[in-house]
């Protein structure tokens, strides 16, 4: 058995300072990382909720059109960066999303400002929203003869490479 006399005191258990600080710096670094992460990932859910809405008043406005047997028109205002679908209030796009129109020259009514026109039986003129943001774009499709609206992946994984 060991004794100790008495007065030695054994040596203090515990952290340095430097070890305290790198593990402080590590925490840093780690909140740091873990925060840009999810300022990314918010980003990401607005513009992918952007996308759905957009889906969403482009079947809306077809619905309505073959529901109320007249044309109906989605309109989009590149300049102002808002959208609006059939009988519903201007829809703005959350801040760094750009909006762009491919449609039919006929459905073009100012600079900046078009629409995509859906008729009683399910048609439409045809056209293409493209929904940009820091260089990746998001393709929202609508076929000329069906109406049908649907997301562009192929193009997209072209265009995003």
């Amino acid at each position: 058995m060991i004794r100790r006399k008495p007065g030695i005191r054994s040596a203090a258990r515990g952290f340095s300072l430097v070890e305290l600080m790198v593990v402080m710096m590590l925490v840093t670094l780690l909140f740091g990382v873990v925060g840009i992460s999810v300022s990314r990932s918010v980003a990401g859910a607005e513009i992918r909720n952007a996308e759905r809405e957009i889906i969403a008043g482009l079947r809306h406005t077809r619905g309505q059109a073959i529901i109320q047997r007249e044309q109906q028109v989605f309109m989009v205002d590149t300049n102002t960066r808002t959208w609006t679908a059939a009988g519903q209030a201007p829809v703005a796009l959350p801040e760094g999303l750009e909006i762009t129109l491919d449609t039919a020259r006929s459905e073009l009514t100012g600079e900046g400002v078009g629409g995509i026109r859906f008729f009683p039986d399910g048609a439409s003129t045809g056209g293409r929203v493209v929904l940009t943001a820091q260089e990746r774009e998001w393709h929202i499709a609508v076929a000329w003869l069906t109406g049908e609206i649907s997301r562009d992946r192929e193009r997209e994984e072209w265009r995003n490479r």
